[in-house]
């Protein structure tokens, strides 16, 4: 049965794109300031990977929340957890390859799939100062793989060019509202082109060169089976929380 393309936005694409790159039996594990990636974990536990470990920011270990809280933070994540742990032991963790796929966001992304998350403009004197990477520069290159997102897709967001290198590493996928990018050999290649954009407008929205010579795949519309188990773990809504901040 095909969807209706008015029963999902981008959200709802985005957050089934990104459950579908997890597998069962992974141990994945979600930072903080992560609304799409609580989400799609939470989708992948319920459809396909009921066996994934789940560890977050909350430190929770395999947790049971009752509900998906509006922070990434939020004690309930730690709900029903197996155990507890703190940063110190998820990034010992992760050093050792315990990480299978670590979530990170980003400010600013390369053709690399390297990620700015420190300053727009010279690092010492700044027009942004940005958060900082909270631990990206360590995981990104021990964890097994990363996914990257972000919940804007502009020439701004995808640069040629960082204004700093915050991360670099194990970078495999980069989900946003238009398309899922893959890395291959170095650099990002549009691997699926979300049903709701367009090849001319991902190139015309992104910042450095794209192989365009042959037609890139679609990707298959959320089912109803996805949507309804969307609706299921997110019933709140919590997976548009980036994109009305953004």
């Amino acid at each position: 049965m095909v969807t209706a393309p008015a029963a999902y936005g981008p959200a709802e694409l985005m957050a089934v794109a990104m459950a579908r790159l997890l597998r069962d039996g992974e141990v994945v594990f979600q930072g903080v300031n992560s609304p799409l990636p609580m989400v799609a974990i939470a989708l992948a536990r319920r459809l396909h990977a009921p066996h994934l470990t789940y560890v977050n920011i909350a430190g929770g270990v395999d947790p049971t929340p009752r509900y998906l809280p509006d922070s990434t933070t939020d004690a309930e994540l730690a709900h029903g957890s197996a155990s507890l742990f703190n940063n110190e032991d998820f990034y010992d963790l992760c050093a050792r390859g315990g990480i299978d796929t670590a979530f990170l966001g980003a400010v600013q992304i390369d053709a690399q799939g390297r990620t700015n998350v420190s300053a727009i403009g010279d690092h010492a004197h700044p027009k942004v100062r940005l958060p900082g990477g909270g631990g990206a520069a360590m995981i990104m290159p021990t964890a097994r793989r990363v996914i990257l997102w972000r919940a804007q897709h502009s020439p701004r967001v995808f640069v040629e060019r960082l204004d700093f290198v915050t991360a670099a590493g194990n970078v495999d996928r980069v989900v946003t509202p238009l398309c899922v990018f893959q890395r291959r050999a170095g650099r990002l290649q549009v691997e699926a082109v979300f049903p709701t954009s367009s090849a001319a407008e991902i190139v015309a929205r992104t910042g450095f060169p794209l192989d365009a010579a042959r037609p890139w795949p679609a990707l298959a519309p959320p089912t109803p089976d996805e949507l309804a188990a969307l609706a299921a773990v997110d019933p709140r809504g919590v997976r548009h929380q980036e994109f009305r901040d953004g």
